[in-house]
């Protein structure tokens, strides 16, 4: 069957691939294990023929040298290829990519009995015979991959990457079909990185590390390795993460150090001396953001003792300039208040409602007297609830009463400071 010996292949400079040994048995599956650059598609393409590097070594089928043929007469040798991303044709139906695989001297004579043997495996695509390729799914396209180079009639179909894309239940099915294959009398070179699936249907199994093969066992062996577990099935416990090296020497217990002693260790460790604790970065954090002391309120202007309790003043009353004085009354004070000396804040009540009562009664008979007549002016009504002249209430202590009389005073104020005498312009 398919042997390979020292095979190298180098791109310029590069060694991709260098003195690899592989061989493969009738109805065999063997997989090749590597991480991603360690050589693994170059090593199919160089057995394949196709190849953009410079090859050397040895690649045998039967006994017939395969590094110097043409990759037309390797297929016609018995070697098929299913290289990675499928390389299918997308605007052909299914029976047309089939019917292309058959196309060689090898398969022509057993096209119909391959490719009964593809809808076997693969029973979709015998569904989808008519369907453009490129409009099926990724599953589906691989499927017509792998029956396109079964219908080569091949002794060794080598598969590079065949689960990529696919989903898990899509990549069971695969695995399953190629045992099928396999059991066909068909050997299998699988390059293949998901290790489980492929290892638990293969025989044998080859790892490869920067193009060079460092272990080679059966796949159960691979299987319950430490270093391919924890390499490629992402298990603990190998002894090594470099799958063909030599693991490091285990520490004898006693030279071992003791818990208590490494503890001390680390806590004894002496810190640098330009290190800052993270205690002080916290407290220079926290100083920026202290809250500021508040400003002392600003000092209340101490009023004088009232002699009785104080009357609010209304807000809805304007604030008046001082009236002129009136004869027999003190000088005016802020809205018809007088600034002389009373019972209440320095308010002399009787003057100012008598004089108001005064000036208004004035102002009525003045404006009665005209008839009518003359200018424009403006009339003057006392208010109903004006306090008449020598008419005192009595303003009691309480602070109802006061407020009731501060208000009729201000409301006399202003309709003398609003009356004009007949004959004058407003």
């Amino acid at each position: 069957m398919l042997e390979v010996r020292q095979l190298s292949v180098s791109y310029g400079r590069h060694r991709a691939l260098e003195h690899a040994s592989v061989r493969v048995g009738k109805g065999e599956i063997v997989v090749i294990l590597g991480a991603n650059g360690a050589g693994k598609s170059s090593l199919l393409k160089a057995i394949s023929g196709i190849s953009e590097g410079v090859v050397s070594g040895s690649v045998s089928m039967g006994g017939v040298d395969l590094v110097s043929l043409k990759p037309d007469r390797i297929v016609e040798a018995g070697v098929a290829l299913v290289p990675e991303g499928r390389g299918i044709f997308g605007e052909l139906t299914v029976a047309e990519n089939l019917s292309l695989g058959a196309y060689g001297e090898r398969a022509r004579d057993e096209e119909s009995a391959n490719l009964e043997r593809v809808f076997q495996l693969f029973p979709r695509l015998r569904e989808r015979q008519r369907q453009v390729v490129r409009t099926m799914s990724g599953g589906e396209q691989q499927m017509v991959a792998v029956g396109r180079a079964m219908m080569s009639n091949p002794e060794i179909l080598m598969l590079d990457e065949p689960s990529l894309g696919l989903s898990p239940m899509l990549c069971k099915d695969l695995f399953h079909s190629l045992d099928a294959v396999r059991k066909s009398g068909i050997g299998i070179l699988l390059v293949e990185q998901n290790a489980k699936q492929s290892l638990a249907i293969a025989d044998r199994g080859y790892v490869l590390e920067n193009g060079t093969i460092v272990k080679e066992a059966a796949a159960d062996a691979l299987m319950h390795d430490p270093a391919v577990q924890k390499a490629y099935l992402g298990a603990a416990g190998a002894a090594s993460p470099t799958v063909g090296r030599r693991p490091a020497p285990a520490v004898p217990a006693a030279a071992a150090p003791r818990p208590e002693i490494a503890a001390a260790a680390v806590t004894s460790r002496p810190a640098p001396k330009d290190a800052v604790s993270p205690m002080d970065i916290a407290s220079a954090a926290l100083a920026q953001y202290s809250p500021r002391a508040a400003p002392p309120p600003a000092p209340v202007p101490k009023l004088p003792p009232a002699a009785g309790p104080a009357a609010p003043r209304s807000h809805a009353s304007p604030v008046l300039p001082p009236l002129p004085a009136a004869p027999g009354l003190p000088p005016a004070g802020v809205n018809g208040t007088t600034a002389s000396s009373g019972a209440h804040h320095g308010i002399d009540i009787n003057s100012l409602v008598a004089g108001a009562s005064a000036r208004s009664a004035a102002g009525a008979g003045k404006a009665a007297r005209t008839n009518g007549t003359g200018p424009a002016h403006r009339s003057f009504a006392p208010p109903a609830t004006a306090t008449r002249a020598g008419k005192m209430p009595d303003l009691k202590s309480g602070a109802d009463r006061l407020s009731t009389l501060l208000a009729e005073i201000e409301a006399a104020a202003a309709n003398a400071r609003n009356y004009r005498p007949p004959g004058r312009k407003p």
